[in-house]
């Protein structure tokens, strides 16, 4: 009977370790310029399965996804914004479908990159203590 409620235990315990959020919200840093550009980077998430949301900012260069993992993940994402010529914070689009893309949409390649900031991660720095800051 031990043996059977522990074997049971460690079943329940994989599959809340495997549990993906059905809404996981995403930042990306992703490079562009115009409003062409987040016609382009807004669709190329949006066919990815799972995208729900997909929001660029020009000014911040931050992609806001709403991403149903079960069905795919970040890098599914990234993958198909550097297929339609933009660089995320990880992956760098290819030269030549980079400068295959409109001549206002050519942003500079060297800017610095910023950084994939999960939901968990921004609840964290929510908590964080700056009492002792003065802003």
């Amino acid at each position: 009977m031990k043996t059977l409620m522990t074997m049971a235990l460690v079943a329940v315990m994989g599959i809340s370790a495997n549990a993906q959020n059905k809404n996981a919200k995403h930042e990306l840093h992703v490079k562009g310029n115009c409003g062409m550009c987040k016609e382009r980077i807004e669709k190329a998430a949006y066919s990815v399965s799972g995208v729900k949301t997909a929001d660029w900012n020009a000014d911040s260069h931050t992609l806001r996804i709403i991403l149903n993992e079960k069905k795919n993940d970040v890098a599914a994402v990234e993958n198909a914004i550097v297929a339609v010529g933009h660089d995320t914070n990880d992956k760098k689009a290819d030269e030549k479908v980079y400068q295959s893309l409109h001549t206002c949409c050519l942003y500079e390649r060297d800017e610095d990159e910023g950084e994939h900031i999960t939901e968990e991660k921004q609840q964290m720095m929510k908590k964080e203590d700056h009492s002792a800051h003065q802003h």
